[in-house]
């Protein structure tokens, strides 16, 4: 944002300045232009600025200005000119402002939150292919292809609970990396999963990236369970398959290669008696599933999801759920953004319903202050989208509050019924 707001201001005081003389100042312009690069480039050697995809069209438009400078000064063109072309001026600046959105929307020094366990983590990413599934995206006839991210306790010599993610409607697979990182401090084995077609994009272990399917984004936004439930529940069948069958084949995979002879030294850290399922969003929601269809799963946590896996049918055009007990103990965590509005959401009915549950299992948190995004990693690494995706007035500080009190309590969750260590009750959140 400064880089941006000095070129911004130094096009404006160069165009009044341009105007009192009643002259372009082409050779007084050509040298800035030189300089403004030459200082982004020593800023980069020095590693004030840290070269990535943040700067690549900034860099570019500064190449091109110096370019264009360079060639006035080598043609030895006049060195004022009479006019001032305050459009160009204006259209100049405009472009610095566009081109330095990546790195406004994306700052290069997002928070970090350390892990507090005492295992370094290792993380390892796994490309698998399901050879019972066709890929349902493509007509290809190809069978569906998985990539997964692990984040493990390094140089450890036991065994430890597996945790299986699914990220939301439009994620990745780091969607949540701080609490995978925190996780895995603290002795569990984190398996992230990119639903392939239905992230923003995934890169598989070889380097190929695949990119969202459009027809699946265009059936997420048209999806509105208080005009059309029974559209919206053709729609929830369909991911919730999808994502359901992907999480089954994940955890089928990690307990088969934890029990072969011959298992790689990752797997060989997985207690395959000990697992729990987590997820935000669309893919809290299908986690949810997972809990009741697999009798291996200890333990659920929804980051802001719906029961879709929970709805039977639509009757009189409302949603009817499954009433009978959800059979695991699970954590709901809410931002304002559903929990505000819980009661009004028909695919939140069964949501709401659990906030009066009784069963001593069965635990609900308010993150007050944050929105629906706050819930992810991308509180940290831009801020201000997040807040702008949300509607939130939030902080960055917000976010960094927020995330800290998924982790610790996403943390004692596990522990308490994963690991036995006690009674769990979800601690208060502080922004």
């Amino acid at each position: 944002m400064i880089l941006a707001a000095a070129a911004v201001l130094g096009e404006l005081l160069f165009t009044v300045w341009c105007s009192v003389t009643r002259s372009e100042q082409i050779r007084a312009r050509s040298i800035l232009r030189l300089a403004s690069f030459g200082t982004f480039v020593l800023l980069t050697l020095l590693q004030v600025i840290q070269w990535s995809f943040r700067y690549y069209a900034i860099a570019a438009l500064l190449l091109v200005l110096s370019l264009s400078g360079a060639r006035q000064l080598l043609l030895r063109r006049p060195g004022t000119r009479r006019g001032c072309s305050t459009a160009r001026s204006a259209a100049i600046a405009l472009l610095f402002v566009m081109m330095s959105l990546p790195a406004i929307l994306f700052p290069q020094h997002p928070r970090v939150i350390p892990p507090t366990g005492t295992s370094q983590v290792a993380t390892l990413v796994r490309t698998w292919i399901d050879s019972s599934r066709s890929e349902t995206y493509r007509d290809t006839g190809a069978y569906r292809a998985l990539t997964v991210q692990f984040w493990y306790p390094e140089a450890s010599d036991s065994t430890h609970p597996l945790i299986v993610f699914s990220h939301g409607g439009l994620g990745t697979r780091t969607s949540n990396e701080s609490l995978f990182n925190e996780l895995a401090s603290h002795g569990y084995v984190v398996c992230s999963i990119d639903h392939t077609f239905q992230c923003l994009y995934t890169t598989d272990e070889h380097g190929d990236t695949t990119l969202i399917d459009t027809g699946y984004v265009r059936e997420l936004f048209a999806e509105d369970a208080l005009s059309d439930p029974q559209h919206s529940l053709d729609s929830y069948r369909r991911w919730m398959k999808l994502r359901t069958d992907d999480i089954d084949f994940v955890i089928d995979r990690i307990l088969a290669e934890a029990r072969s002879p011959a298992a790689d030294e990752l797997y060989t850290l997985v207690d395959t008696t000990m697992i729990g399922v987590m997820g935000h969003s669309l893919g809290g929601s299908a986690v949810y599933g997972i809990g009741r269809r697999r009798a291996d799963v200890s333990a659920v946590i929804g980051l802001e999801a719906p029961l879709m896996y929970d709805i039977i049918t639509v009757e009189h055009d409302r949603f009817v759920f499954d009433d009978t007990t959800y059979p695991v103990p699970v954590l709901n965590i809410y931002s304002d953004s559903a929990w505000l509005i819980l009661s009004e959401r028909p695919q939140y009915a069964a949501n709401h319903a659990m906030l009066s549950d009784t069963d001593p299992d069965i635990h609900n948190l308010h993150l007050e202050g944050v929105g629906h995004l706050a819930l992810t990693d991308l509180g940290l690494s831009s801020p201000l989208l997040t807040r702008t995706l949300d509607r939130q007035g939030s902080t960055a500080l917000d976010h960094l509050s927020s995330l800290t009190a998924i982790s610790r309590n996403a943390l004692n969750f596990f522990d308490s019924y994963l690991k036995g260590q006690g009674p769990f009750t979800a601690e208060a959140y502080s922004r």
